[in-house]
């Protein structure tokens, strides 16, 4: 819904066939909790027990809407003010008004420093809004007009009116009604001379009066605090007590003539600072004493009034004052998307991709068309993160092109805008704003994050600044704050003309000092902190690469994330510059990216990539170790064996953190070939460091023994579990399930559960895979395992994992035994041939003969621990067992 001509647009083209409005977007949710606390005030208000002369109840006559800069606050306080003074131009989208009785009168005030709007002027709007019903209002019109005639003496009310814009908007019934009030008492108290003249004997007539409470006066002896007010000093402070009377007043309305006023104050954030709260007190005032008035503040901040510790500086705090703005964030339908609530303080968020597509759209039309092109708005709308104000700018910089003579690209709007910052400084302290630079290189922080990233000794900037709305809090993340998407990506990398802008130098100290914190904390952890240890690693070394820092703590934590086998993502957003690392930064990220990324791509591209880091030769030489170990460990899943082992060899010889894994490695190697007596005897010596449980479990398995393997593979989850490797205990029980298939299928599933229990949150696709293999076996003789094992054929193709297929072909053999199905045994024996012609696994094709009980005229090099024969028949064993538990079960 169009909100009013754009002059700013419409004065910055020649175009007079465009048209340009300012755009009202979509703010539902906000109308709502308008209505909704519209409804609830009228209903406390019209019951029974209200009394407006209660100065020590609850106030709950308050709604905040509060958000950063540029968010559409006033936007929003406009279109409030045009839907409740005339239902007709309420937007489509909102819903109808959800209150019967009464009726409405909005008062918008705009408390901008450049509005030039005083304390006087806020209190006159109020009064003048309300001579709309009609009617003087005396007991208030009595003490306005002794305050006017002693501080503005000589000066006409109405002429004040006139140049301060309030008689062209409200017209000149104030000063009439004023007069028809002062004239009405002077008859009743039968006071001589003109209305202008007897205003002070007026005043002292009507005081007595009241005191001594004669009949003529009786409506206005109903007033109890009225003396009171008459016979202060009418100075300012005095004039803030005024609005009660007004309250009094309007409780006093015949039905007919009842107004509930809504006062809009926009820009809040203007009437003051956190120190300086003369002008916040005396609007606090005017709230606390017109509790039959709903107030609709909007402001970057939210309100402190509930805060016991404003005591003293305003004359009502504390939560049991102000219930509604102390209450707690709680999740609710109406606050998605674009508000979060805390209780009657809410937080307008940005707008969603659809409103501001709808905004751009309608900004700039001709003939009804958007003038402003598809991609170009897909570009602004990304690049927004849903801030008005952004799309504001935007539009301006599409007619500033325009101006050009060139038409407007989507490239064009790759752009950060200066002004963003501006506007989100404005109100802020030094330290204030030294802190918000200094966590705009941050993802997340927390106080003391934050304070040591600004080399700050006192955490009271940092807090002060948590408190602004562009501070979005996330009470569940490892650090509860992080800095709006768009302001940080502004302050990041627009060009800051502001007086305190920082240079490459103050930059680079920042960083270094965020480097530092990051480091300080994970190394505090008194207890391993895997979520700790990710965070700090996806934010050191973005800081480290982007700003060249020597790796220091980043090494370590480099190895504790690699040891736990879990996988996380935690490759940062990818730097400006050249793609091939330049710095041992750059390589580190590359190294980590790539670790982390295999459990998702081609292990071929695994390999490219860990070559490439191998050859920048930027990392120190224990890094070289980890990124040529798991360069060998890609390799064999490949199936390049040959090139595998001469990397595991080379980890093994330089006898650094990675030597007992590459030992393991060989051992693998061993057994692959089907030296089984080699594998074993090196298992023998590989200990908890080299995994030598799975080692001596993959081994078992081959010779027939499932059940050794089971409790092999047990030993390894619980020394895993005893060490905190989360990945290996989910490896080891994977590989449990799968032997305990073999022999036991009734006792399978569970320990498949358990498996995917502890693969929750890793990142382990050939661990997964190894429990799909479980899956199989425990199925042998179904009717669905020939789909599972098309299935995952696909899947090791998509993810290169070769090393794995013979194992699956495997498992298709063990079912076609079991069925004795001879024709897909041979069609599952020529691809395991196929697969292990270059005598990796080449057992495999003899294990499948064992298991259908056929002859091996061609049989592998294996060398069977305990013979040929042995493990001929255990295999047939286990074959003959599944169909005997078959048949048992039809």
């Amino acid at each position: 819904m169009a909100g009013g001509r754009d002059l700013r647009a419409l004065f910055s083209t020649n175009d007079r066939g465009l048209t340009a409005q300012e755009a009202f977007t979509n703010r539902q949710a906000q109308w709502e909790l308008v209505a909704a606390a519209l409804t609830e005030h009228l209903r406390r208000t019209s019951a029974p027990g209200f009394n407006v002369e209660d100065l020590e109840a609850p106030r709950h006559n308050v709604l905040v809407f509060h958000g950063v800069g540029g968010i559409g606050k006033t936007t929003l306080s406009r279109k409030l003010e045009a839907t409740l003074a005339d239902a007709g131009r309420r937007p489509a989208q909102w819903g109808e008004p959800t209150w019967q009785t009464g009726r409405i009168l909005p008062v918008r005030i705009d408390l901008a420093r450049s509005a030039g709007t005083d304390f006087e002027q806020i209190v006159l709007t109020i009064r003048a809004a309300l001579a709309g019903i009609g009617r003087p209002l005396p007991a208030f019109d009595l003490a306005l007009r002794r305050y006017w005639d002693a501080n503005h003496p000589g000066e006409p009310l109405e002429e004040y009116m006139r140049h301060g814009g309030l008689a062209s908007k409200f017209g000149q019934a104030l000063p009439q009604q004023m007069q028809s009030a002062l004239a009405d008492v002077a008859q009743t108290l039968l006071l001589p001379g003109t209305v202008g003249s007897v205003v002070g004997q007026a005043t002292g007539a009507l005081v007595r009066a009241l005191r001594e409470r004669r009949q003529t006066v009786r409506a206005l002896a109903a007033c109890t605090r009225l003396a009171d007010l008459l016979e202060a000093e009418p100075d300012l402070d005095t004039l803030s007590y005024y609005p009660h009377l007004l309250a009094w007043e309007l409780a006093r309305l015949p039905t007919g003539k009842r107004v509930t006023p809504v006062v809009l104050f926009d820009t809040f954030e203007d009437i003051g600072d956190r120190t300086h709260r003369d002008l916040e007190r005396l609007l606090q005032r005017v709230v606390w004493l017109m509790p039959n008035a709903l107030f609709v503040i909007t402001g970057r901040s939210r309100l402190q009034w509930a805060d016991p510790a404003l005591q003293g500086q305003l004359d009502y705090t504390g939560p049991a004052a102000w219930p509604g703005l102390a209450a707690p964030a709680l999740p609710s339908a109406r606050t998605t998307p674009g508000t979060a609530s805390h209780g009657r303080q809410i937080l307008v968020g940005d707008f969603s991709p659809e409103d501001c597509d709808a905004y751009l759209a309608r900004r700039l039309s001709r003939e009804g068309q958007p003038v402003i092109g598809d991609h170009i708005r897909q570009v602004i709308t990304s690049r927004s993160h849903g801030l008005p104000l952004y799309l504001d700018l935007a539009v301006m910089r599409f007619l500033e092109i325009r101006r050009t003579g060139r038409t407007p690209r989507p490239s064009d709007f790759a752009h950060d805008f200066p002004a963003l910052i501006a506007r989100t400084l404005t109100d802020l302290t030094t330290d204030e704003r030294h802190v918000l630079r200094s966590v705009s290189l941050l993802d997340a922080f927390d106080l003391a994050l934050a304070t040591r990233a600004a080399g700050l000794t006192h955490e009271a900037p940092a807090q002060r600044l948590t408190e602004r709305p562009f501070i979005r809090e996330s009470p569940f993340g490892q650090w509860p704050f992080h800095l709006h998407a768009l302001i940080r990506s502004t302050i990041r990398n627009a060009d800051d003309q502001t007086d305190d802008r920082w240079s490459d130098g103050d930059w680079r100290a920042a960083a270094a000092r965020a480097f530092s914190a990051l480091g300080e904390q994970w190394s505090a952890g008194e207890a391993p902190d895997r979520l700790l240890l990710v965070g700090c690693l996806q934010q050191g070394l973005p800081l480290a690469r982007d700003y060249n820092l020597d790796l220091d703590w980043l090494t370590d934590a480099a190895w504790t994330y690699v040891g736990d086998s879990v996988w996380e993502p935690i490759t940062p957003p990818a730097a400006a510059g050249a793609p091939s690392p330049g710095t041992s930064a750059d390589a580190l990220v590359e190294l980590l990216s790539t670790l982390t990324r295999r459990q998702h791509e081609h292990r071929a591209r695994t390999v490219s990539r860990l070559t490439a880091v191998l050859d920048a030769e930027l990392l120190p030489a224990d890094l070289q170790e980890m990124a040529l170990y798991y360069r060998a460990k890609s390799l064999r899943d490949i199936g390049r064996a040959a090139q595998s082992r001469r990397d595991y060899q080379q980890v093994a010889d330089q006898g650094g953190r990675l030597a007992p894994a590459a030992r393991r490695g060989l051992a693998h190697a061993a057994r692959l070939t089907g030296d089984f007596p080699t594998a074993l005897a090196a298992a023998q010596n590989l200990g908890w460091e080299g995994r030598h449980q799975r080692v001596m479990g993959d081994l078992y398995w081959l010779q027939g023994q499932p059940a050794r393997a089971a409790a092999a593979y047990l030993a390894g989850r619980t020394e895993a579990e005893q060490h905190g490797k989360a990945g290996e205990a989910a490896h080891n029980q994977a590989l449990r399930a799968f032997a305990i298939a073999l022999y036991a299928p009734d006792q399978a599933t569970a320990e498949i559960d358990l498996a995917y229990q502890l693969l929750a949150g890793l990142n382990l696709r050939a661990t997964t895979i190894n429990v799909r293999r479980a899956e199989l076996i425990r199925d042998a003789g179904g009717d669905s395992v020939d789909d599972q094992i098309a299935t995952l054929r696909t899947e090791l193709d998509i993810a290169g994992l070769a090393s794995l297929t013979p194992a699956i072909e495997l498992a298709g053999a063990f079912h076609h035994a079991v069925l004795d199905d001879h024709i897909a045994l041979n069609a599952t024996l020529t691809r395991l041939r196929e697969q292990t012609s270059d005598e990796d696994h080449a057992y495999f094709v003899d294990i499948a003969h064992f298991m259908a009980g056929l002859p091996l005229d061609d049989p592998s090099p294996a060398q069977w621990i305990d013979g040929e024969p042995a493990t001929r028949s255990r295999w047939r064993a286990l074959v003959t067992a599944r169909r005997e538990h078959l048949g048992s079960l039809r």
